[in-house]
């Protein structure tokens, strides 16, 4: 699974793709409480409106899943980067792994596009 070239771009891209989705997501969700300021100033009731918390749900779920994603990719690219033969030499290995924790998301499609993709070419071009 390691050496899958389907799973290695998912787990790069994937986690960008829904870190930009969770943002829209955040936007829909401020803009229709936005557009629910006057129902609330006009509410006689007790309680907020249930259409306000109508879209907490779904959108709590999205960064769960959000979440279970960077995770994933995380342990994807950490076992890639241990088994990579290229990084045995010097700290190189040391140092993905830190990209990998400290800029999560970023640091997996950097390694993907600089280690995956990048060694794939030369050795397509040595053989």
């Amino acid at each position: 699974m390691l050496q899958n070239r389907f799973w290695q771009g998912f787990f790069a891209i994937a986690p960008i793709v829904l870190f930009i989705l969770f943002f829209i997501g955040y936007f829909i969700f401020i803009f229709s409480f936005i557009s629910q300021v006057s129902e609330l100033e006009n509410n006689t009731g007790d309680g907020p409106p249930a259409s306000l918390f109508a879209g907490m749900g779904v959108f709590f779920i999205f960064i769960l899943l959000a979440m279970l994603m960077s995770l994933g990719s995380l342990i994807f690219y950490i076992m890639h980067a241990v088994q990579n033969p290229n990084l045995k030499q010097g700290n190189s290995l040391m140092v993905w792994i830190l990209l990998f924790v400290f800029v999560n998301g970023l640091g997996q499609l950097i390694y993907w596009i600089v280690e995956i993709l990048g060694k794939k070419n030369t050795q397509e071009v040595n053989a």
